[in-house]
């Protein structure tokens, strides 16, 4: 698992730092970590492959809350888009709890709450909740849909920090689409990686 490489004028990333014994894991299975405000820190080759879609976005951090929110793609890549919003507002006001002072937090929420009604709707109603294990399901732009268990390992070396990794059940189909994904990811670079999800998702549009 690679460290996520920063553009040169963006704002580098505080807090701490993801031990290299979490980013060991296996490049068989998408995985990441993140922070809580679910900037990515770190993540695998098939982790970036999976989430192409929101590694395009550059001159920052990857952010699973900024893509969820602002990215129009995130509609048609999270199939579960409305249960994937809730969480990620519950996850942020978890946090908030956790660390009321944390300023880059609070800029990230204020960021969301003015430019996002979906965000502010989903805020005012103060949802709290712990995301540990459930399933998700995806529609990636290279290989189509995918019904993924996610488990989240607390990183007790890092607090605050977050091992997420996916697994798919055995001999299903979403086993075989994520198996021609890590063939698609072991082919391409990031850059190409890019390139082919937008020009698939034109064609599907």
């Amino acid at each position: 698992m690679r460290r996520c490489p920063e553009n040169p004028t963006a704002t580098p990333i505080p807090g701490p730092v993801p031990r290299p014994g979490a980013q060991n894991r296996s490049e068989g299975t998408p995985a990441f970590v993140e922070n809580r405000r679910l900037d990515v820190l770190a993540v695998n080759r098939l982790g970036h492959a999976m989430y192409a879609p929101m590694f395009e976005d550059s001159g920052r951090p990857a952010n699973f809350a900024r893509f969820t929110f602002f990215n129009p793609r995130s509609t048609r890549f999270y199939r579960d888009w409305d249960w994937v919003a809730n969480t990620t507002v519950a996850i942020l006001r978890t946090s908030a709890g956790r660390d009321p002072y944390d300023k880059d937090l609070s800029d990230l929420i204020g960021e969301l709450s003015t430019r996002s009604e979906e965000f502010r709707t989903r805020w005012a109603r103060h949802n709290v909740r712990l995301h540990q294990t459930g399933l998700k399901h995806f529609h990636h732009p290279v290989v189509g849909d995918l019904a993924l268990t996610f488990d989240a390992l607390e990183l007790a070396a890092a607090p605050g920090l977050r091992l997420i990794a996916y697994t798919a059940e055995p001999g299903s189909a979403s086993e075989d689409a994520l198996n021609l994904l890590a063939s698609w990811a072991a082919t391409l670079d990031q850059g190409d990686q890019d390139e082919a999800t937008t020009d698939t998702d034109a064609r599907t549009r």
